[in-house]
């Protein structure tokens, strides 16, 4: 549930937002044209990419670029409420806000650029920005264009001066020159992730109908027999080599529920995972 949402925009676009939300709760970002900066001040949360998961507590941030995003407020024992800060960054709003200053590595439009997103550092200059930001959504009457110019050039120079300077100029620079992940990119990237076909459609940017026509086109076979058939074996791979207990194995494999997944075990390989360490175990 949605408790607090505070926005400003800037020439028609959203730009910065604060948000109290009571989890669990889970939002579908899509960002066609745009970069995202979530800094998270209380709470839990973890974010899906196309192609990697995230996982961010409290003083943590992370740098986003375009594409479809699940975004998943956890609960916690220590946090009753996630709050956090959206900051995004449109190309056309880029172009107004540095005129004839802008950043040669905006200027530097590489489409071979392989980062989604990257984590990073909240330096001290950041967290006082973030303070600074703060201020101005508790005192809205304060805040005008020239201001919100001001803050979204300042985030971008403080960002270049963290460690992943290189991933937010290849992330940034990405905004000049869009592209998106392949479907398989997509599918072999979260295999073992706990995310609905619902979940992995909006990822891959399709409608769930097509989404599955896609996946028999390409994978012959059905979304939920591909992957399961995947998950049974990293199951039966840690049953040979590890030494995690049969419920540690299924959690791992991406199986929530235990009887399912020695029922689904079974099925496949005709002995319960036990027995089938058991007898790999005297080989």
């Amino acid at each position: 549930m949605v408790l607090s949402h505070k926005q400003y925009a800037l020439f028609g676009q959203l730009i910065f937002e604060k948000v109290i939300i009571q989890p669990p709760f889970q939002k579908m970002v899509v960002m066609p044209d745009q970069a995202c900066f979530l800094y998270v001040i209380n709470g839990l949360g973890e974010t899906y990419s196309e192609v990697e998961k995230v996982k961010l507590h409290a003083s943590e941030s992370i740098l986003m670029k375009c594409g479809n995003y699940i975004t998943r407020m956890l609960e916690t024992s220590g946090s009753a409420n996630f709050e956090a800060i959206f900051i995004h960054f449109h190309p056309q709003i880029l172009k107004r806000v540095f005129e004839r200053d802008m950043p040669s590595f905006l200027k530097n439009r590489d489409s071979k650029y392989k980062v989604s997103l990257t984590r990073m550092k909240v330096t001290p200059l950041i967290a006082k920005y973030i303070e600074g930001l703060m201020f101005y959504f508790d005192n809205p009457e304060l805040v005008n264009d020239d201001l919100l110019m001001l803050k979204l050039k300042e985030i971008i120079l403080l960002l270049l001066q963290t460690d992943e300077y290189s991933n937010i100029e290849q992330i940034l620079s990405s905004l000049f020159s869009p592209s998106t992940q392949a479907f398989r990119e997509v599918i072999e990237a979260h295999i073992y992730a706990d995310l609905t076909i619902e979940d992995l459609s909006q990822l891959a940017n399709y409608s769930v109908s097509s989404f599955k026509r896609e996946f028999q086109k390409i994978y012959n076979n059905t979304p939920a027999n591909y992957f399961r058939n995947r998950k049974l074996e990293k199951a039966a791979e840690l049953l040979r080599i590890s030494d995690q207990r049969i419920a540690e194995v299924a959690f791992s494999s991406g199986f929530n529920e235990l009887p399912y997944f020695s029922k689904c075990f079974k099925d496949r390989f005709k002995v319960s995972p036990s027995a089938y360490r058991d007898s790999h175990r005297n080989v």
